[in-house]
């Protein structure tokens, strides 16, 4: 009966001894399946940093931007008239002229001696014709000697002045006021009929020619204003406007020749390379996008508005209007919104994001979904 019961016992003791040997293996690899779900449920979402912007409004305008070379519509070229030496030259290139302001004499003798002979046959043809007119009045004369006497007196006339007009012609004058650019002959050349002595430009009637796609034809009108942009001249522009709006279309490049008028300024010369922008539209009150906050996917534009929930939510842009830098949208935002500028290569749709100087959000911070600007991006300006 004793040998039994020590039977029973020992059997007893291994199978305690092997149980618990089971359950420290097995409950030591359950264990420690249990802890490691445990650690990755309780894992905190890591939040990606982000630069943000806060929307405002402002005034928004819609440009053409164009090049172009500065003319001068009013540009002459003064021409000799006589074949005479150059006796006087009175201006030089950079002189301001009046219109009607005497450039150059030529030599002129020969148009002075005739000018005295003419002008004394006309006196004796007008003495003479006066004589018989009064004895024609008084029938003492016949009527064809009073004929002769007025055809004498009308050639005298006519001889006297083609020889004023001669001697003019010794005399050359600016045909418009301006400033002359080019000075073509020297003091003693012997000049012939229609050479070139000298180039006068108008300064006040500087403009520059843009040519713009007949799409755009709705957008313009004489009078809208310009901005005139020169590198030679420094940043600030210089404010044109419409001057004239061709009536045809050009059938080869499909553009309107549109005349901008330009205000003269010191340093503005013709020929001087200008960029110039059309302003065709203006929204006073418009909602300001900087384009650093776009993203561009194909054919869409979005951006990441960051909300409540302190995620980046993935917004499309339609655009109505834009600049250099900055675009209009059709809808979708308001001001203050919170746009992402910096970092959003690596966001999705309802990415958990940290902005500059806040602490480190969590999972669990905000409303999943909650879409408004977080609370203390309201408060300060990053």
């Amino acid at each position: 009966m004793m040998r039994s019961n020590w039977r029973a016992v020992a059997l007893l003791s291994a199978g305690l001894v092997l149980a618990g040997g089971c359950g420290r293996f097995g409950g030591g690899r359950d264990g420690a399946k249990v802890k490691g779900f445990g650690q990755e449920k309780n894992r905190k979402e890591e939040a990606v940093p982000v630069e943000v912007v806060r929307l405002t409004r402002g005034p928004m305008e819609a440009i053409l931007r164009l090049s172009s070379n500065l003319e001068a519509e009013r540009a002459v070229t003064v021409y000799a008239q006589a074949p005479r030496l150059v006796r006087e030259l009175l201006v030089e290139e950079g002189d301001a002229v009046k219109k009607g302001q005497l450039l150059v004499r030529l030599q002129d003798d020969e148009q002075r001696l005739a000018l005295q002979k003419a002008e004394s046959q006309y006196r004796q043809a007008k003495e003479e014709f006066e004589r018989q007119q009064k004895l024609y009045d008084q029938q003492l004369v016949a009527e064809q000697v009073y004929i002769d006497a007025h055809h004498a007196l009308d050639q005298a006339k006519v001889a006297y002045d083609e020889a004023r007009q001669a001697l003019s012609y010794t005399r050359v004058r600016a045909p418009i006021s301006g400033i002359v650019t080019e000075r073509l002959v020297n003091l003693g050349d012997s000049v012939t009929i229609n050479q070139a002595l000298f180039k006068i430009v108008d300064f006040d009637s500087i403009v520059a020619r843009v040519y713009v796609p007949e799409k755009d034809l709705r957008r313009l009108k004489v009078g809208q204003p310009a901005r005139i942009f020169a590198t030679a001249l420094g940043e600030k522009p210089l404010a044109g406007k419409v001057l004239r709006i061709s009536p045809v279309v050009d059938p080869k490049t499909g553009t309107i020749k549109v005349t901008v008028a330009v205000p003269n300024q010191p340093g503005l010369r013709p020929g001087l390379f200008v960029d110039v922008e059309l302003v065709t539209d203006v929204h006073p009150d418009a909602i300001l996008i900087p384009k650093r906050a776009l993203v561009y996917d194909n054919d869409q534009v979005f951006a990441f508005r960051v909300g409540m929930d302190h995620r980046a939510h993935r917004v499309e842009v339609k655009i109505l209007l834009q600049t250099a830098d900055t675009v209009e949208p059709v809808d979708g935002f308001a001001p203050g919104d919170m746009l992402v500028v910096a970092g959003q290569a690596g966001l999705k749709d309802g990415t958990l994001v940290r902005l500059p100087g806040e602490p480190e959000p969590t999972a669990y911070e905000g409303k999943k979904g909650d879409r408004r600007r977080p609370r203390d991006a309201r408060r300060k300006r990053p």
